[in-house]
């Protein structure tokens, strides 16, 4: 049977209230009974439980993790998975609770987190995405909580960080890759732009076209959605027209899975008919012929990061810099023809 704090205060010869006092650290206890207790729970190898430490007013070791997106817009998605995977291993290292949250709607998300703020479940927060819309970032700015979130903040808070890549650079480079092969017809297959992830990117996709004088054509920039079939449908869509670019930019792993299908699907084979560049994952990478010209995203270093950030303002330990953007390589394979 485990020892209580009964048993820990028996050992010691103090009473129950003094014992709980040093587990929670309190003021107001001699040197003498505090080492006293000290030494009965180091005998005892006492553990006290989290539900205890929890109740007693210092709130629970947890942290939570939302996606800030549908559950049906995350379906599917390697990321996501991939990233709380990291968290959950992170933060099982320092002993802490993970606390995946779900909504089905804004509102209702930002009430369940401010009742667990409330009620002291979590001493953290991590938000999975980040959207173009902040509405929920300034409400829970006030909350006084550390948050870190995966992704693009636009504007400055006083308890809200950042871990991310730099979206834009890394699409430039992309498109510019398939332009110094000599593509100047180059569509591209992307997320919606609510995300701030795939704002990013188109951005970075259209600058870069502008930058070398080439036409910006709507009807070659197809939202794919955030599921595999809705991206297989926007590639339908873009093989369809009566002019097709030469190649296609793909703004992530699935929006690249798409292109691959859909070509197999018609006949036009990579990179001979049609080259594609964009952003992957190392899984999907391996799993493709030929492999695509890309940058992978790297999503277990983004979980890692983000929640080892979050453990420091959890920690008190506040870095100079709100915004973490950690480097990408990109990989050039046989997925591009010269013209």
């Amino acid at each position: 049977m485990k020892p209580t704090i009964y048993d820990i205060a028996k050992k010691a010869n103090v009473s129950k209230s003094t014992v709980s006092r040093v587990l929670n650290n309190q003021p107001n206890i001699s040197e003498k009974a505090k080492t006293c207790v000290l030494q009965a729970i180091k005998e005892l190898n006492y553990e006290p439980s989290k539900i205890a430490r929890g109740l007693s007013g210092n709130g629970f070791d947890a942290i939570l993790a939302l996606s800030h997106r549908s559950t049906h817009t995350t379906y599917g998605n390697p990321f996501f998975s991939d990233v709380i995977q990291s968290i959950s291993a992170v933060s099982e290292e320092n002993n802490f609770d993970l606390i995946l949250q779900t909504a089905k709607t804004p509102e209702e998300e930002l009430e369940k987190c401010k009742k667990k703020i409330q009620e002291k479940m979590i001493k953290g927060i991590i938000i999975l995405s980040s959207t173009m819309d902040e509405s929920l970032l300034l409400e829970l700015d006030q909350s006084n909580i550390p948050i870190v979130v995966i992704g693009k903040v636009e504007h400055n808070y006083d308890n809200i960080y950042s871990v991310d890549t730099d979206n834009f650079q890394d699409s430039y480079d992309l498109v510019e890759m398939l332009i110094k092969h000599g593509h100047q017809h180059i569509g591209c297959l992307h997320a919606p732009t609510d995300v701030a992830v795939s704002n990013e990117r188109l951005n970075g996709y259209r600058q870069c076209l502008f930058d070398y004088h080439l036409d910006i054509r709507n009807e070659w920039m197809i939202d794919g959605g955030f599921l595999l079939e809705d991206g297989i449908v926007g590639m339908e869509k873009l093989m369809q027209l009566s002019e097709q670019p030469t190649a296609i930019f793909s703004t992530d792993a699935l929006k690249s899975l798409s292109i691959y299908k859909i070509a197999e699907q018609i006949g036009k084979r990579i990179p001979d008919d049609l080259s594609i560049a964009g952003f992957s994952d190392p899984l999907l990478s391996s799993l493709v012929t030929p492999q695509l010209t890309r940058i992978d995203i790297p999503t277990n270093q983004l979980g890692i990061k983000a929640t080892n950030l979050l453990f420091q303002l959890i920690h008190q330990q506040f870095p100079e810099k709100k915004r973490v953007l950690l480097s990408t390589e990109l990989t050039v394979t046989n997925s591009i023809k010269k013209r």
